[in-house]
């Protein structure tokens, strides 16, 4: 069975040679669940951008179909060329049975339109909440909103990540969805608490509704306390990052690492005693399966679900006084760390061991070709 997978970031996770170029969630979970299939015997594949790669070149047994440069055609114009003949071609060199997609936006339309055309299955997968809710879709242009609502109602199969995004989707689009679980990366280590040399971790992109300033507050109120901050510039906010990145440089308790490759991270991870998320609004964060996944305690304004306060894989609070008062207990209290620690890891093995947490996606594959079939 054939299944390709669309994520025009997809490469630099897929390919250590490509990390510099910077990814995001949605990115890894398709990367990370394609290795997955080739392991199972699947035929996999991936629509990249074009960053100057040999079309069809493989890593990890999944081959890459590039569409188009970031940066390739005119204003206007270049919605139909490059972006939608460039991506229908790279769709079409795949010849997949199944194809899917993550995140909000135009190419989950044109993804559906060329499944309908060419009587293809196609799988979408929510990678944010405000992807369930039209009023908070972080979709630029009203084009763009209108093809992502005809792909969501036209896909075969729509995944989600947690129950309160199915309801979402539910009460704003009528789609019925199937709750997934992310997957993650295996950590290659767990180091025991006394060599772990960062006391606090912030992993994110710099967006505005990351909220990064408030891991510069948090290092105000905690002077004694030493925080990493990790998280390259996003379109449209190169002077957010400039003003967190001279904000960083004042304070001698942070260390602003910038952008640190996917491939790199996990040593951060591994060396944390804490994690910390100034989010407003998430998905299912990806640095929180990395975090429990090394048994580091997860400190959030964010609870997906009330996963946090529920299985007590960490705490999640309201304010950066209560964000301090929680780190500081955690990295203080040896005790205390101990226990949140093995309920990080023990929560991680029953729910994110890869034949548990890999069904829900299979069954979606093997039921849309069944019914394809019919």
């Amino acid at each position: 069975m054939k299944v390709c997978f669309v994520g025009f970031e997809n490469l630099p996770v897929l390919a250590r040679e490509y990390n510099h170029h910077g990814n995001g969630g949605a990115q890894l979970q398709q990367t990370l669940l394609a290795k997955a299939l080739v392991a199972r015997g699947y035929q996999v594949s991936t629509v990249v951008g074009d960053y100057g790669q040999p079309d069809a070149a493989a890593w990890h047994g999944v081959t890459t179909y590039k569409a188009y440069r970031p940066d390739a055609g005119l204003p206007v114009l270049r919605f139909v060329y490059p972006r939608w003949t460039a991506t229908w071609a790279a769709l079409m060199r795949a010849d997949a049975d199944v194809y899917y997609t993550s995140c909000a936006g135009m190419q989950v339309g044109l993804v559906a339109m060329f499944c309908r055309r060419h009587g293809r299955g196609f799988i979408h997968r929510l990678a944010h909440d405000t992807d369930a809710d039209p009023k908070r879709l972080l979709i630029r242009y009203t084009r763009d909103k209108q093809l992502y609502k005809y792909g969501l109602r036209h896909a075969h199969t729509v995944l989600c990540q947690h129950a309160g995004q199915q309801r979402a989707l539910m009460e704003n689009y009528e789609v019925t969805s199937v709750v997934a679980d992310p997957l993650v990366d295996s950590p290659g280590r767990q180091l025991d608490r006394d060599k772990r040399d960062l006391e606090i971790l912030w992993v994110s992109n710099l967006s505005a509704f990351k909220r990064p300033e408030l891991a510069i507050e948090l290092a105000r109120h905690m002077p004694s306390r030493h925080i990493h901050m990790v998280g390259g510039p996003q379109p449209g906010f190169s002077d957010l990052y400039s003003k967190i990145e001279a904000a960083a440089k004042r304070l001698p308790n942070l260390t602003f690492c910038g952008r640190v490759a996917y491939h790199d991270v996990g040593d951060l991870y591994d060396r944390a005693k804490v994690f910390v998320n100034t989010s407003d609004t998430e998905g299912f964060p990806n640095t929180f399966l990395q975090s429990w996944s090394r048994g580091v305690p997860v400190i959030s304004f964010f609870d997906p679900d009330g996963l946090i306060s529920r299985e007590g894989l960490g705490v999640s609070l309201r304010s950066i006084d209560e964000m301090a008062c929680v780190a500081e207990r955690l990295i203080a209290d040896e005790t205390e760390w101990q226990k949140v620690s093995a309920r990080c890891r023990s929560y991680m093995d029953r729910k994110h061991g890869d034949d548990v947490v890999l069904k829900p996606y299979v069954a979606a594959i093997e039921e849309v070709v069944r019914r394809r079939k019919k």
